[in-house]
């Protein structure tokens, strides 16, 4: 079966990229954090860390104990960004991309002679080659390459860091079988539950399955594509459901923990996703807030509307729901706040509202030039005033399926800089701009 595939995956990607760019760090545990506070969690650790048993997601507190030389560093989505850019630039003149799946993956496609097992693994060492040679030496990835997406995705886990794996059908079986059924994307921990309810507990007796029964499990054509893909059948990716929700979510600093700052927070939240909204071409039709408080307990309310990409009414709408909250929540000190635009509808397909259709059309041509002030001349050039206060303090984030672009996301003005197009990165011996270690 020919060789379709190759993923290249960067290891560590967020930890590796600030040992890149401050010397001072390489070869020592590292740990990112969305803002340096106590209560916050571990969004990305380096390998270093890891071989020492520390995970994504703990508390500060927790990884401390764990290692406790880990230095905290505060997480720079504008350079991992440019750094993403970069590195897809090298990569592309080694090998066609097909498909970037997130900020550090992505797949090419092989065919001719580069689908025979030592062109593929020749160029695989070519783009490690040029990653180390134009990009820096701790931007390390691992390469899967496999009859298909799915299973290259598979190798590129089997070794790491800096791994380079072939998987083809002469040790596909082999290979899988070691593995947990978890540890194939697209099997998330509902899906793991669901096999176990049907006696299916490891790869060998999912792989044995017939496809009926993969269609039964989940429910439709997903679970034929599943058994195709795991059998080595070349089939697209599975397109992304991009657009069902655009939201933000926001961990507060300590001085923000108070209901007005977290308030604040929330309007500078959902005006950023308004302009995602407009920028994408598309109208909400139901607005969610959420917000964490200590502890275990937590508040959520929604609220549907006739759909609209206007900042002024979706601001009414956050304040109905804010005015909503329980009476028991009233005075308690918020920690994490999101907001999610919901069921979202292609421009082509919106119809203005009857008696309303005017106001909306004028809203959004004044919209469209506070958009473009805030493109041209960085954010928060132009806001509206119930983020007053807040602006600051709703930085950008970076999902595992979007690349977030920073002409709509949060711009260090403090320090009179806006993101310079992507260009080879040099290492520095004096970061001015890093932040203090926790």
């Amino acid at each position: 079966m020919p060789l379709r595939a190759l993923v290249v995956d960067f290891n560590s990607f967020f930890a590796s990229v600030e040992q890149q760019e401050r010397p001072e760090l390489r070869g020592r545990p590292v740990a990112i954090l969305p803002v340096l506070a106590e209560t916050t969690g571990c969004i990305a650790v380096s390998g270093e860390a890891k071989q020492r048993g520390l995970k994504r997601n703990l508390r500060v507190a927790e990884a401390r104990a764990l290692v406790p030389d880990l230095v905290f560093v505060e997480s720079r989505p504008e350079t991992y960004i440019a750094y993403h850019h970069r590195l897809v630039e090298v990569i592309e003149s080694c090998l066609h991309i097909d498909r970037v799946g997130s900020i550090d993956e992505v797949t090419c496609g092989l065919a001719g002679r580069l689908a025979e097992p030592a062109a593929a693994r020749a160029a695989a060492t070519r783009i490690k080659q040029a990653i180390r040679r134009e990009v820096g030496d701790c931007l390390r990835c691992s390469i899967g390459i496999a009859p298909n997406w799915l299973l290259a995705k598979v190798a590129s886990d089997l070794q790491k860091p800096d791994g380079l794996v072939v998987l083809d059908d002469a040790d596909l079986s082999g290979r899988l079988f070691p593995l947990a059924p978890t540890d194939i994307a697209g099997i998330g921990s509902g899906m793991d539950e669901r096999l176990r309810r049907h006696g299916i507990t490891t790869m060998a007796q999912l792989f044995a399955a017939p496809l009926r029964e993969w269609r039964g499990l989940w429910g439709g054509v997903r679970g034929e594509q599943m058994w195709r893909l795991l059998h080595g059948e070349d089939l697209p990716p599975f397109e992304q459901a991009s657009d069902q929700t655009i939201g933000h979510g926001h961990v507060l600093p300590p001085e923000l923990r108070n209901e007005p700052a977290a308030f604040s927070v929330l309007h500078r939240l959902l005006q950023k996703a308004a302009m995602r909204l407009r920028d994408s071409g598309l109208y909400a039709g139901m607005l969610q807030v959420h917000v964490s408080y200590a502890g275990e307990d937590r508040w959520g309310d929604e609220i549907r509307f006739n759909e609209t990409q206007d900042t002024l009414r979706l601001t009414q709408a956050l304040n109905q729901l804010w005015e909503r909250r329980p009476a028991r929540l009233h005075g308690r000190a918020p920690r994490k706040v999101g907001v999610r635009l919901l069921h979202l509808l292609r421009s082509e397909a919106h119809t203005p509202d009857l008696f309303s259709g005017a106001e909306e059309q004028a809203h959004g041509r004044l919209l469209g030039v506070v958009d473009q002030l805030n493109k041209t001349f960085g954010k928060n050039s132009v806001y509206f005033g119930s983020a007053l206060g807040a602006t600051h303090y709703a930085p950008m984030r970076i999902a595992f399926t979007r690349i977030p672009k920073p002409e709509l996301e949060e711009i260090d003005r403090a320090r009179g800089r806006r993101l310079r197009p992507p260009q080879p990165p040099v290492p520095r011996t004096e970061d001015s701009d890093a932040p203090a270690d926790e």
